[in-house]
Parts: C-alpha cells; sequence; structure tokens
C-alpha cells in the first residue's frame, strides 16, 4: 500500500511539473499580447504599411509639382513660340496704336498710295519688255530683204516701246534718213514720259512720309510739354511717354520713306533698262535703213 500510494504523488508531481512548465512557456506570449490582441507581426506590417503609404503620397505630390513646373514651362514656350511668329507684325500693330492715331493714319495713307503706284509700275513695265536683241536681228533681217510690210507686222505684233519706234521709223522709210532719225528720238522721248509716268507720286509720297512724321513728333512733344505743364512737375514719366509717342510718328515715317525708296529704285532701273533698248533698236534700224538705201 505505501510502495502505491508513494508512486501517485510521484506521478501527482510529474503532472504538476509538466503542468507549471507548460504555464511558465505560455507566459511571454500571452504577457506580449496587447489589449486590443494585436500580434507584434501585425504591428510592423502595419507600421511597413503606414511607410509605404506615406513614401507614395511624397513621390505622387513629387511628381505632380513636376508635372506643373513641365507645364508651365511648356505654356512659357508656346508663348514665346507664338511671339515669335507673329513678333514684327504684333509689334508694328502696337506701336502704331501708341502713336498720334491722326498722323499715324497719313503715314500708313502714304505708304498705301505708294505701294499702289509702285506696283501699277513695276506690272506695266515687266509687260513692256522683251527680247531686244532678238527682236532686232530679226527686223534688221527683213529691212535688208526689202520686206518692209513684213517688218512693220512684226512691230505691230510685239508689244512694248522698243517696236512702238521702230514702227515709227519703218511708217517714213522712203524719207531722208536725218528725218526718219528725227523721228525716232521725237518719239523715244514719248514713250520714256510714258514709261516714267507715275513715277512723281511715288516721289511725293516718298518725301511727305517722314515730313508727316517729323509733324507728329513736334505736335506730339508740343502735347508732352501742355500735360507737364498742367501736372506743375516735371516728372520723368510723363515726359518719357510723351515722347515716345512723339517719336513713333518719325519712327514709321521713315520706314514707310525707305520701302518706297527701295520700289522707286527697282523702277528707275526697268525705266533705265527699257531706255537703253530702245537706244539700241533705233540705232539697229538705222543701220538697216542706211544700207538699204545705199543699195
Amino acid at each position: 500500500m505505501k510502495v502505491k500510494t508513494r508512486r501517485n504523488k510521484w506521478i501527482m508531481g510529474v503532472a504538476e511539473g509538466l503542468l507549471l512548465l507548460s504555464l511558465l512557456m505560455a507566459s511571454p506570449s500571452a504577457v506580449a499580447q496587447p489589449a486590443t490582441g494585436t500580434t507584434p507581426q501585425k504591428e510592423v506590417a502595419t507600421a511597413s504599411a503606414d511607410s509605404s503609404d506615406v513614401l507614395a503620397a511624397d513621390s505622387l505630390s513629387a511628381d505632380s509639382t513636376l508635372m506643373q513646373e513641365m507645364d508651365s514651362v511648356s505654356m512659357a514656350a508656346e508663348l514665346e513660340a507664338g511671339e515669335q511668329t507673329g513678333g514684327l507684325r504684333q509689334i508694328l500693330k502696337k506701336k502704331f496704336l501708341e502713336g498720334n492715331a491722326g498722323f499715324m493714319s497719313l503715314v500708313a495713307l502714304a505708304l498705301v498710295l505708294g505701294l499702289a503706284f509702285s506696283i501699277e509700275r513695276i506690272i506695266y513695265l515687266t509687260l513692256s519688255e522683251i527680247d531686244a536683241r532678238r527682236f532686232s536681228d530679226d527686223l534688221s533681217t527683213l529691212v535688208g530683204e526689202g520686206k518692209i510690210d513684213e517688218a512693220k507686222e512684226l512691230c505691230r505684233n510685239t508689244r512694248g516701246p522698243v517696236a512702238s519706234i521702230c514702227y515709227q521709223g519703218l511708217l517714213r522709210i522712203d524719207e531722208p534718213l536725218e528725218s526718219i532719225e528725227h523721228s525716232i528720238a521725237s518719239y523715244g522721248a514719248v514713250q520714256t514720259s510714258l514709261l516714267e509716268k507715275g513715277t512723281s507720286w511715288i516721289r511725293l509720297f516718298i518725301s511727305m512720309a517722314p515730313s508727316l512724321g517729323f509733324l507728329g513728333t513736334v505736335i506730339g512733344m508740343v502735347i508732352a510739354f501742355e500735360d507737364i505743364e498742367m501736372a506743375g512737375d516735371l516728372n520723368a514719366s510723363i515726359v518719357a511717354s510723351g515722347m515716345k509717342v512723339a517719336l513713333l510718328t518719325t519712327v514709321f515715317g521713315i520706314i514707310v520713306a525707305l520701302i518706297l525708296q527701295l520700289f522707286y529704285n527697282y523702277i528707275n532701273t526697268k525705266i533705265d533698262r527699257l531706255v537703253a533698248q530702245m537706244e539700241e533698236a533705233s540705232i539697229t534700224l538705222l543701220d538697216a535703213i542706211g544700207k538699204r538705201k545705199a543699195s
């Protein structure tokens, strides 16, 4: 009985020891558990998720800031490109509106009328030009062969003053050579005056444009000094604004005069070329007529 009792006590002690050991092994996890029941692994995962969200938000804000900067730069580039595309036209329009409307309109009118006369002269002179050397050779051949009617027909079918003066010489082919030469010279003067028709108006507008600009400048300066007198103080801003507006008319007047002067010089060049062709053709015709009369 005693042996059995000792065995039972030993078994109970071993069981109590195993129970106590199991409780000791499980107690750290129980103590470490928070009241909300969240484990440390979950806390670490939550913290890492929060940090990743913060980093993502920072990266998104940085990307949005970069995109805004790029948009502003692109808009500025587009505006600059637009200003460069129509830059000169916009500047001229702005300065024209800033100047005195009355005198600026007169300067613009001088430019329009001067260009109209210039374009008309350029078209007329261009249509009057021919291959004068080839025409003179064909005409001399016909006169030398005695085909006067065919030579006259050639002159009638050819446009320009060169053919016209040659036709006048052929109309008097039976008269003395001096009379033919005098007729060609007289008709050549008429043709030269027709070539120079309208160029006097271009010269007028060339001289009028800067004159109108100077007049607008003087009147603008008078108005500026009146503003200074009314203000009662020599303010630099008043003086600068008034002088700027006053000088704009002179600037535009000089620009208009330069433009019309270029057209005028080009027209004079074409007139001189046609006059030289007329003289060369008339000399060639007189030589052919002189040889025919001599034979």
